[in-house]
C-alpha cells in the first residue's frame, strides 16, 4: 500500500437511487472530511488511489455517514465502488493538539499494562459517546476488551514505537 494515503472511510452500501453512498467511518473527523468540494480518493489497499471524487454533499446517517459525490447521479454509477475505501492524501491531515491523535495512528498498537502484561493490538476505535473505546484483539483467548480512552486509564502513547500503556483499573479486565 502507498503509505502516502489515509483510510478515512469505507463504502459499505448504496443508499437510494440517487447515487449517495453509505460510508463506515475510519476518521473521528467526518464533518469536515466529507465537507462539500472536499476531494477524497476512491480505491482498495493496494491502491488507494484509484479515483480522485469531489464531495457534493454528506450527512450523518445512523452510525454512518452518507455522501453524494459530483457527477454520479444515480445507483448505477457507484454501485461499482461498495467494499472500496475512501482515502485522503497524508498532508490533507490537519495537526493535532497535544494527547489527540488519529484513528490509523491509534489501531495497530500494542497494548500493555503499567506492569508489563501484554494485552492484544489495538483494532478499532469506538466513538459511543463522552470519550472514545479502544477494541483491544488480545493476544490469548477470544474475548476482545473494550479500553476507555480516559486519564485514569490511559497512561503513555507511543505513537512512533506503535505501543500503549495503560493502567488497569478494576473491572477492566473483566
Amino acid at each position: 500500500m502507498d503509505n502516502q494515503f489515509i483510510k478515512v472511510g469505507k463504502i459499505v452500501n448504496t443508499f437510494g437511487i440517487r447515487g449517495e453512498l453509505k460510508i463506515y467511518l475510519y476518521t473521528d473527523f467526518p464533518k469536515e472530511r466529507f465537507e462539500k468540494g472536499n476531494r477524497l480518493y476512491i480505491g482498495n489497499i493496494e491502491k488507494p488511489n484509484q479515483l480522485e471524487v469531489e464531495i457534493q454533499s454528506s450527512k450523518p446517517y445512523k452510525n454512518m455517514y452518507l455522501i453524494k459525490l459530483r457527477g454520479f447521479d444515480n445507483i448505477n454509477d457507484v454501485e461499482k465502488y461498495k467494499n472500496l475505501y475512501l482515502w485522503i492524501m497524508k498532508e490533507q491531515q490537519g495537526e493535532l493538539e497535544e494527547g489527540e491523535y488519529y484513528y490509523h495512528q491509534i489501531i495497530g498498537c500494542n497494548v500493555v499494562t503499567t506492569d508489563g502484561q501484554e494485552l492484544g493490538v489495538v483494532k478499532e476505535i469506538l466513538s459511543p459517546g463522552a470519550n472514545d473505546v479502544w477494541v483491544v484483539r488480545p493476544h490469548k483467548g477470544t474475548k476482545e476488551l473494550l479500553i476507555p480512552y480516559i486519564d485514569p486509564v490511559v497512561k503513555d502513547v507511543d505513537i512512533d514505537n506503535k505501543k500503549i500503556v495503560i493502567e488497569v483499573i478494576e473491572g477492566l479486565l473483566d
